[in-house]
């Protein structure tokens, strides 16, 4: 028997974010392009993003037909948030410089790669990619290198620069609930054993 999900977290009942997902007014307009394997992921940060941001959406697929339509939003210049060698440093944004329409693939790595790959308008964006050393705050998995980030850690963190001074934090207050709640679930010494810093 399956558990009652949330209609808007989709998480189940007993487990809802809802109360701490904040409604966060952004200028950057979030663009989330989501692999379909993420979507039933248990710790899917894209929907926690999209869903406290009031000027963002989600959308999933592999080959996206509407992204021309998706990318031509009147006022804005579109940024692919995705490292290389040609990605520029995000910068702030005066307040008359055009926003930003931040386009983030939301995957593990090689899926992130590969809508770029099948998505040649997508590959073809301007990168923009977030500074080094960050750490992120995503415990029950080992980073794959220095800055690796969950998908609202670098929401955020791109936020946060974007659009100084503002603060995009409480956009993180359901991703750690939700980490403690896995960490609960596995119990703790489960926890210290194979997640915690060796």
């Amino acid at each position: 028997m399956s558990r009652i999900q949330c209609p808007h977290c989709h998480r189940p009942q007993s487990h809802c974010l809802c109360p701490l997902i904040p409604s966060l007014d952004s200028r950057t307009r979030v663009l989330l392009l989501q692999h379909p394997s993420e979507v039933n992921h248990a710790l899917n940060t894209a929907r926690l993003a999209a869903l406290g941001l009031n000027n963002a959406e989600l959308i999933v697929g592999e080959v996206f037909e509407d992204l021309p339509r998706l990318l031509d939003q009147p006022g804005y210049q579109a940024r692919l948030l995705f490292p290389g060698d040609e990605a520029l440093p995000l910068q702030a944004r005066a307040p008359s410089d055009e926003p930003i329409l931040l386009v983030v693939p939301d995957g593990t790595w090689r899926k992130a790669r590969k809508l770029l790959h099948l998505n040649p308008l997508l590959a073809a964006l301007p990168r923009v990619t977030l500074a080094e050393g960050a750490v992120s705050r995503y415990r029950l998995r080992k980073a794959p290198g220095p800055g690796a980030l969950s998908t609202v850690e670098a929401i955020v963190q791109a936020l946060q620069v974007l659009e100084a001074p503002v603060s995009f934090e409480l956009l993180l207050r359901p991703f750690e609930a939700l980490i403690e709640g896995q960490i609960v679930a596995m119990g703790t010494e489960t926890f210290r054993r194979n997640h915690a810093e060796k």
